[in-house]
């Protein structure tokens, strides 16, 4: 990306009323069928022109053709049962009901292939796709077959690579993998969660990042939060291996939260998408508010590798705030592009 300061979102977007529940995570379809597929590119094309009419850089889907970041993409693999479900606590935080592993998982075809191919066929702009991590999309289930966190994680590598494989031959110009259970699970993330994740990538040629956050503005999130302390600390523990990965960019959250930014220095000399928009209020940023979160990541980011992006998804926020967020993301970011360039 040769524009200095390109902005992107870090995942999700509102949904249309048409589609889906309004502010609604995990929000059943309101179509089926034809109606539904149909919908669903109807909802991406919006997507697109709001992050457009906006002034994002790097644009995406908006993931609008999934329901959930994780699960939609398990619903399409062989070895897990839907409708055998289990209680499990998704990253120590929160009890849900989860689909249960109950064989070998494979990929009998590509997940989100043709709805990449139809978001290349609407933009020239680059364009950003996302997946779920091998840690996260393994807290997300109940194993029943492999009976090893570790294994599981890398037959999902495995099948996250072939997906991926196949994005970037449909146009995508960064896949980014979805991570945040990298922050909570520190040992096994540098014992071998960084490592599953670089399978995931071997042999692309476009750009890879990892999304690292504290989640969707929920209240089992935010009511984690408050247990953190007035220092959250958690990408300390990771990302000193991460810096030496094959990871080009690291996303992660920056404003409003309590990470101490100079904890930055420590994946020096990556890209960093810097979370420069709250997605846990309602609130909408000022530009300024936004560029001063910029400003204070690039005394540890060099200005060329920093991209202004969202902490975190926006699904659960309404269409009218989740606009003015993107508003303020792109002015704050022009406010610091001015003072580079001067």
């Amino acid at each position: 990306m040769k524009k200095l300061l390109p902005t992107s979102t870090a995942g999700s977007l509102p949904k249309p009323s048409w589609l889906a529940q309004p502010e609604t995570l995990w929000s059943p379809w309101k179509l089926q069928g034809d109606e539904l597929f149909d919908g669903k590119h109807d909802a991406l094309r919006v997507s697109l022109q709001e992050q457009k009419r906006a002034g994002v850089d790097i644009v995406s889907d908006g993931e609008q053709t999934r329901q959930h970041f994780v699960t939609t993409f398990i619903e399409h693999l062989d070895g897990v049962d839907f409708e055998n479900r289990k209680t499990v606590k998704i990253r120590d935080r929160y009890d849900a009901s989860v689909p249960t592993v109950v064989g070998a998982v494979s990929r009998p075809k590509p997940v989100f292939v043709k709805d990449a191919e139809f978001l290349r066929q609407q933009t020239d702009q680059p364009i950003k796709w996302a997946l779920p991590g091998p840690m996260t999309m393994i807290d997300t289930l109940y194993d029943d077959h492999y009976k090893s966190r570790e294994k599981l994680a890398w037959e999902f590598a495995k099948i996250l690579n072939q997906e991926a494989r196949e994005l970037e031959a449909a146009g995508v110009d960064i896949i980014q993998f979805d991570e945040p259970a990298f922050n909570v699970f520190f040992d096994d993330v540098n014992d071998w969660g960084i490592a599953t994740l670089e399978k995931a990538i071997e042999g692309l040629k476009c750009e890879t990042a990892v999304h690292i956050c504290y989640g969707y503005g929920i209240k089992a999130n935010t009511d984690w939060k408050k247990t953190l302390g007035s220092e959250w600390r958690q990408y300390e523990e990771v990302f000193p291996k991460l810096q030496k990965s094959n990871i080009d960019i690291v996303s992660l959250e920056c404003h409003n939260s309590h990470v101490p930014i100079e904890l930055l220095e420590l994946i020096r000399g990556k890209k960093v998408m810097v979370g420069a928009i709250d997605v846990a209020t309602d609130k909408i940023e000022t530009p300024e508010e936004v560029a001063n979160t910029l400003r204070k990541a690039l005394k540890y980011v060099d200005a060329d590798k920093l991209y202004p992006c969202t902490n975190c998804g926006m699904a659960p926020l309404s269409r009218r705030v989740a606009r003015g967020k993107l508003n303020a993301l792109s002015a704050g970011a022009e406010i610091v592009r001015s003072e580079l360039s001067a």
